[in-house]
């Protein structure tokens, strides 16, 4: 069963973060500036930036989704008290992207995709199917690395190294979370260099 569960989950994850790195590709410099917050600089470029509001959105949702999924398990009953502050400590991590991620598609001129339902998140990541602090972790870690190789992915896109940093910091982030979460469940530190973003 609990393989049936990450094959479903690592899945979703596997789709939903390939979109969001197709679309990544063609963020603008002005999106990537003002996600910085480096507005000055983004005020001296131009661009439309329809396309960029998207795929920011799309990021949001990601994040909309890491959030939900830690509260999911912080609210299961299933993690010791450690694990659990170091948990809600992630969560906040993904609080502040989202939060850097609205405030940049309000600048943009755009919509910020809402949050949905803790309802609708738990049953798209299966929650009902977690039984012990082992799953729970594994879904945490699953859905760290898909955010570290989506962020990694876009660095390539980015002409200029300022604006580059910026998906760089997202994705050191979600690496600390998951070489961290990996340690929790006694898994050995991944092997070999350029471990992520392949």
């Amino acid at each position: 069963m609990q393989t049936t569960l990450q094959t479903l989950v690592a899945d979703n994850l596997t789709s939903s973060r390939r979109a969001f790195v197709g679309r990544t590709g063609m963020l603008s410099a002005v999106a990537v500036a003002m996600l910085a917050g480096k507005d000055a600089l983004a005020q001296g470029m131009a661009g439309d930036t329809t396309k960029d509001v998207g795929i920011l959105n799309v990021a949001l949702g990601l994040e909309h989704e890491a959030i939900n999924a830690y509260q999911l398990g912080a609210g299961s009953g299933l993690l010791q008290k450690g694990v659990l502050d170091v948990a809600v400590r992630f969560q906040a991590d993904h609080k502040a992207h989202r939060d850097a991620l609205i405030a940049t598609i309000q600048k943009l001129g755009g919509t910020p995709v809402m949050e949905k339902k803790l309802d609708d998140y738990a049953k798209s990541l299966q929650a009902n199917m977690l039984q012990n602090q082992t799953d729970v972790l594994n879904l945490a870690a699953k859905l760290e690395l898909g955010a570290i190789n989506a962020y990694l992915g876009v660095i390539p896109a980015f002409a200029s190294r300022d604006l580059a940093k910026v998906a760089g910091r997202l994705a050191a982030d979600e690496t600390m979370h998951y070489v961290l979460l990996n340690n929790a469940l006694g898994r050995p530190l991944p092997v070999g260099a350029l471990s992520f973003g392949a």
